[in-house]
């Protein structure tokens, strides 16, 4: 199993940051994406390239601004795919740390490369 990481000091407060990714259907920070639905735990959506991906959502944590999720459909067969973004205070700004374990390893290059791009984005999004 594969483990991918990003994570970055950033000078927004923790539930400035926290509030894209609270909101599970906002898909303004991830490339390719144009709509996410949400039907019970699982959100739904197209993106370029790869087609329908279905996520479950694992934990959603306002308290302590976590967000697990689980790839449970796609056009890659993945044996495991455990994706967690945590913020946290730090200073007057917060701490971004995202994390994905995915097998089989031979998929991390393509999951890794689709993080970056959504954390480019989001990089925009917060300058």
């Amino acid at each position: 199993m594969k483990t991918v990481k990003i994570e970055q000091q950033f000078k927004q407060s923790a539930d400035e940051v926290w509030a894209i990714f609270s909101d599970v259907t906002r898909c303004d920070w991830v490339p390719a994406v144009e709509k996410i639905t949400l039907v019970g735990d699982v959100r739904s959506f197209d993106m370029a390239g790869l087609g329908e991906v279905q996520e479950r959502i694992v934990l959603l944590d306002d308290e302590q601004r976590k967000l697990q999720y689980s790839v449970i459909k796609a056009r890659s067969v993945l044996e495991h795919h455990l994706a967690t973004i945590h913020i946290t205070a730090a200073g007057e700004g917060c701490h971004f740390y995202w994390e994905t374990e995915i097998a089989p390893d031979e998929y991390a290059p393509a999951i890794e490369q689709g993080m970056q791009s959504a954390f480019a984005q989001l990089q925009k999004m917060l300058a």
